[in-house]
């Protein structure tokens, strides 16, 4: 568990929640799944007596729960958002051929209150760490000379970590792409024979459910942007000011979500049209032979017709007693065979192109 304290100047980290906080603070309780299964009622109470309520039981289950998909929930006293990143695991070295296999889709929970952020992230989650050491970064001297600020309020805070898992996808969209071009070049090269039909398919039902994922986490964030607008007006200029800045990053989460969502329709649109392009292909291909065969077919029964004649048991059949009645044959069969293949090439029967 890893615990911070924030104000607008400085961050302080600790691994015990404080039992209270100063008046310009706000109190960051960031916790893996089991963690928070173990240690729920110290912090049920820690919530308890830093915002003066505790979680409802149904919302400790969606916290727990690993499957859960994204959306929004909320009280009077809190809010509740689960968000479902997109991120490669890390169980160990695997091929990239593997990599929509290694899509990582665990939810990460928020408990939003006013002076309190209680994060829920799975226990192998990368987010809280990078996140963490980005907000330590951002308290020092340097990076506030930079123009760098602080998150302002817990909302902000948690804005901020959700468009950190956002933006995790984009680090995947390279090899993602890579991947599925390559199984595209395979499909429409005619000189290959693709035969990696199951990996293809675990892959467009990889991307249907990120799509899935993502429509999710559209539909969470922009439930959350329709309560933001609920709450009630700011009393100072200073707090409007941070209320904008709150619709600012929402909108900006939001975008960065329906690029997402654009991005995986597009590499499924994609791998669709290769598939369909590689049956068209194929059966263009098939169509050729095919059609190569029946011009063939075509030209050689005449040929056996006249074989066939010249083979009968009949005595009296002209040419058949001639010297030179063989070469009259032959001579026939292949004036037939030339004028037939001259008649289908003019034709285009014959060829690689067709008019």
């Amino acid at each position: 568990m890893r615990v911070f304290t924030i104000n607008a100047t400085q961050v302080a980290e600790s691994h015990l929640v404080p039992e209270q906080v100063a008046a310009q603070a706000f109190v960051w309780i960031s916790c893996a799944r089991s963690e928070f299964s173990q240690e729920l009622a110290a912090l049920q109470h820690s919530l308890q007596q830093l915002s003066g309520v505790s979680l409802v039981d149904l919302h400790v289950s969606d916290l727990l729960n690993a499957h859960l998909p994204s959306h929004y929930d909320y009280t009077s006293q809190y809010d509740l958002l689960v968000f479902r990143r997109l991120a490669a695991s890390h169980a160990g070295p695997q091929p990239s051929a593997h990599v929509l296999k290694r899509l990582d889709t665990s939810p990460v929970g928020f408990a939003l209150f006013d002076r309190v952020l209680l994060s829920v992230h799975p226990d192998d989650c990368l987010v809280r760490d990078a996140f963490a050491t980005k907000l330590l970064a951002m308290a020092s001297s340097e990076a506030r000379n930079n123009g760098v600020k602080l998150p302002h309020n817990p909302a902000d805070l948690m804005l901020r970590v959700v468009n950190t898992i956002v933006d995790g996808y984009l680090d995947l969209r390279r090899e993602l792409t890579r991947q599925l071009d390559h199984w595209q070049a395979q499909l429409l090269n005619p000189r290959s024979r693709f035969s990696n039909w199951q990996a293809l398919l675990e892959a467009r039902q990889s991307l249907h459910q990120l799509d899935e994922v993502g429509e999710d986490q559209r539909a969470a964030i922009q439930d959350w942007i329709e309560t933001l607008k609920s709450w009630p007006d700011p009393a100072n200029p200073l707090e409007l000011r941070e209320r904008d800045l709150l619709h600012v990053r929402s909108r900006d989460v939001l975008e960065h979500i329906e690029r997402v969502v654009h991005h995986v329709r597009r590499l499924e649109q994609s791998v669709e049209t290769a598939v369909q392009m590689h049956y068209n292909a194929q059966s263009n291909r098939t169509n050729d032979i095919m059609r190569t065969l029946t011009v063939l077919t075509a030209i050689f029964m005449p040929l056996n017709l006249i074989a066939a004649i010249f083979g009968m048991n009949f005595d009296v059949i002209p040419l058949v007693h001639n010297a030179t009645g063989f070469w009259w044959a032959v001579g026939a069969m292949l004036l037939t065979a030339l004028c037939l293949g001259l008649l289908f090439w003019r034709k285009r029967y014959l060829g690689n192109k067709r008019i």
